[in-house]
């Protein structure tokens, strides 16, 4: 495969990674999870960089910038098993469900990715199979594993938003995206809130209502509690960053974790279903509404 480096301005390298995914092994006794949907920018050679300039491969349209370091640094610091994903969003999102008309971006924040333009009903197959699936699967053995071990695991999925969109400043440093699944959502997004000077966004700038992203296929559909964690992608471009950020999250987890009235809760298998199962959503309440019910 070939990896465009997101720091320091550099060649096309080859690297010897041919699977689809990255495990990092940790204790599955922990109750967590930790997963990268879009980790790298790296694209099978036979794939030409999907014709792309390597400077459009750097940007945030081939992958979440910073977001590897923090999954790797944050599941070290806490035991946890983490999977991150070897293959590029462009090449197909696997935090999309196989309906979704963006598994396979013919267009991303204004750049045309010209190997994916003319893409058929076969190659799309093929990348499913070799890249999609694998990653998927993996996710439902290591979860397997959890269970086994006794602890239903939390999952909490690590991504990272520019700092800048369509011209506009966004002030969130980071956001908390889920769906109805209050159990480990609301207590993480409280505890990052109580830092001061931390600006934390609940489902802005995106919505974690998404019928087939991996959360939902893999925490809403089999009953775990799960969240989704977005970190401005300025925030997390270099390595300081990286770790303050590793070591925010790890802290506010070791909290979470640590509260006896939440324990029962966050290792239980319970379906909440999701927004998308009905033409309503239900009404809004704050946070500390929703975890005291």
């Amino acid at each position: 495969m070939l990896q465009i480096d997101g720091g320091e301005p550099s060649a096309l390298a080859e690297t010897p990674i041919t699977d689809s995914y990255e495990f990092i092994p940790g204790r599955y006794d922990t109750g967590l999870i930790v997963l990268c949907d879009h980790a790298t920018n790296a694209i099978p050679e036979s794939y030409a960089c999907l014709g792309l300039p390597e400077g459009e491969l750097k940007r945030h349209i081939a992958y979440d910038i910073g977001a590897a370091s923090v999954t790797r640094q944050l599941a070290e610091m806490l035991e946890a098993p983490a999977i991150l994903t070897r293959f590029s969003r462009l090449l197909i999102d696997p935090n999309r469900g196989l309906d979704d008309p963006t598994l396979v971006m013919r267009i991303s924040d204004g750049a045309v990715i010209p190997g994916n333009r003319h893409l058929d009903a076969q190659e799309r197959e093929r990348r499913v199979r070799l890249y999609y699936e694998p990653y998927h699967a993996r996710i439902d053995k290591l979860i397997e594993s959890c269970v086994g071990a006794g602890v239903p695991p939390v999952l909490l999925s690590i991504h990272s938003f520019t700092d800048c969109w369509k011209g506009v400043a966004r002030p969130w440093h980071a956001a908390v995206l889920w769906d109805r699944d209050y159990r480990f959502s609301v207590p993480l997004l409280e505890a990052l809130r109580a830092e001061h000077g931390i600006f934390v966004g609940e489902n802005e700038p995106y919505d974690g209502k998404l019928a087939g992203d991996s959360m939902w296929r893999h925490g809403t559909r089999r009953g775990l509690a799960h969240a989704i964690l977005e970190i401005r992608q300025d925030l997390i471009g270099v390595a300081e960053g990286q770790k303050a950020w590793a070591e925010r999250v790890a802290a506010a987890v070791r909290d979470i974790f640590a509260r006896p009235e939440l324990r029962e809760a966050l290792h239980t298998v319970h379906y909440f279903g999701s927004h998308t199962d009905t033409d309503e959503a239900p009404p809004y309440t704050s946070p500390a509404e929703r975890i005291a019910r």
